[in-house]
């Protein structure tokens, strides 16, 4: 496994799409925009998926699945929504091939096989979904209704990127339905606060809370909760989004219930995910130049033990010490893995553990059981060290703490020096163009200031933080009144 990449300062999109490749995490698929997520990539993916899910469960909530196809009807109901996601949505008209008769061997769509209804591949599950919520809920006692469904969504994008940006990708897509205004934003912000405690503990990735502007808001939302990050090249990425839905799905598709008066209303609805771009996150706010770097919290093998021999004996006796160490790490849930490929050498084996982010490496020789010692390596900081037998599972057990905690602290310097507070226009553009990273400043509240920054520089506002105070002040673009900062930036 070739470990070269391309360095980030270089190219570091260059970087990055050689990393996912080489640390076979995925790859691009015979299907435009979409990938292939190799065993690797997709180990990580189930660990992120195995804690959301754990958080999830402890707030509440149900996992559920619905269908992939959603009738146009359906779809147009909401017509913010529909609107939204028109352009990017595939459709389905005919449901049979048939033999072309003009082209032995080959298929053809077969004209009389055209569907009644045309369907919608999903993009996000809304419309089917509250459709289904009419008959399931009737009564106060029926709320709140708190859904969850892990799936796949398709979203026909033009300019596609492995994991950040492809046609299909993979999401947990939260629903839920309440008795009152006051409930579905309280659950609206819960789960943006989940986000940030997933992000933070287990990615450890600095996120900022915030709310999203109008234009950047999700197609039929009232109001989007956001969790943004920043990665190495300055650039921020939407991490997760949750939004109240007021009670727009709810009219839409009829949904009320009695309320304990025996009044009929309509719910009150959030909807709320993640996806697959979590990978992309993840390796563009920790990795460096040698490949990966993973957070021990998310990483499918905390440890990997590599034998250093001359002979089969020298092998098995060093593999015997290796079970040992495995099985003392499992008692103490660090999962460890025995790399005893007889087919690479002890450099072929660093360098792919290395490019691929494994946290911890112990090499062990045969010096190394006459000694009682090992190698202990970090991935991290490249450091190694040799140290005893003696107490080796609590030394590695602090250690995968250390590094999760110096990750995150490395991450949060890196971003908090990257907030700037700007307070003219060519300040501004000034440190897009050069520092990069968040840009605090004024805007008037209008989304044709926003629209025209955004074409005269590409960045967005990426979100009004929850934490904001107010500050009276005057908008860096149309020099309108202000009453508080907000945070740009150019964005993935």
């Amino acid at each position: 496994m070739s470990k070269n990449l391309t360095s980030r300062s270089e190219d570091y999109s260059k970087w990055y799409n050689e990393l996912v490749v080489k640390a076979d995490l995925a790859e691009n698929s015979a299907v435009r925009g979409c990938m292939v997520i190799k065993p690797y990539g997709y180990a990580i993916w189930e660990k992120m998926q195995a804690e959301l899910d754990r958080m999830f469960k402890e707030t509440g909530h149900q996992n559920a699945y619905f269908p992939l196809f959603v009738p146009k009807s359906l779809f147009e109901a909401e017509e913010k929504n529909a609107e939204g996601f028109a352009k990017e949505c595939a459709v389905v008209t005919h449901y049979r091939l048939q033999n072309d008769p003009d082209n032995p061997g080959k298929l053809r769509v077969d004209p009389e096989a055209k569907l009644e209804e045309e369907l919608v591949v999903r993009p996000t599950s809304e419309a089917i979904i509250w459709n289904t919520y009419r008959g399931w809920i009737q009564s106060y006692r029926d709320l709140p209704l708190l859904i969850n469904q892990w799936a796949n969504v398709v979203r026909w994008e033009m300019r596609t990127r492995l994991f950040l940006r492809t046609a299909e990708f993979l999401w947990q897509e939260g629903h839920t339905a309440h008795a009152t205004k006051q409930e579905a934003i309280a659950e609206a912000e819960q789960m943006n606060g989940i986000y940030a405690e997933f992000a933070e503990q287990f990615m450890a990735i600095p996120v900022i809370k915030g709310l999203k502007s109008e234009s950047e808001r999700f197609a039929g939302a009232v109001e989007t909760y956001c969790i943004e990050a920043l990665m190495q090249d300055g650039k921020a990425l939407q991490a997760g989004t949750s939004h109240f839905l007021g009670q727009n799905f709810a009219k839409a598709f009829d949904v009320k219930f009695a309320n304990n008066e025996g009044k009929q209303e309509y719910v009150w609805a959030t909807s709320w995910g993640v996806s697959t771009r979590l990978m992309g996150a993840l390796i563009m706010t920790h990795s460096d130049d040698k490949g990966l770097v993973l957070p021990p919290n998310l990483a499918p093998s905390q440890v990997v033990i590599v034998p250093i021999y001359k002979n089969d004996e020298q092998l098995a006796t060093i593999t015997e010490k290796a079970n040992s160490i495995i099985s003392a790490l499992k008692v103490l849930g660090v999962s460890c893995k025995f790399d005893g490929r007889t087919t690479h050498r002890p450099g072929a084996k660093f360098a792919q553990h290395e490019l691929q982010g494994v946290p911890l490496r112990i090499a062990i020789g045969p010096k190394d059981l006459e000694n009682n010692t090992v190698e202990l390596a970090r991935r991290d900081t490249l450091s190694k060290e040799i140290v005893s037998f003696e107490g080796l599972e609590q030394n590695v057990e602090a250690l995968l703490k250390t590094i999760q905690d110096e990750l995150f602290s490395k991450a949060l310097s890196f971003r908090d020096e990257h907030i700037t507070e700007v307070n003219d226009f060519e300040e501004f553009k000034a440190v897009l163009n050069t520092k990069t990273g968040f840009v605090s400043a004024h805007w008037d509240g209008t989304v044709e200031t926003e629209k025209e920054i955004k074409e005269l520089t590409k960045a967005t506002i990426r979100c009004i933080p929850m934490d904001n105070k107010k500050e009276d002040g005057i908008c860096v673009y149309s020099g309108k009144p202000s009453t508080q900062r907000v945070l740009f930036a150019k964005a993935y």
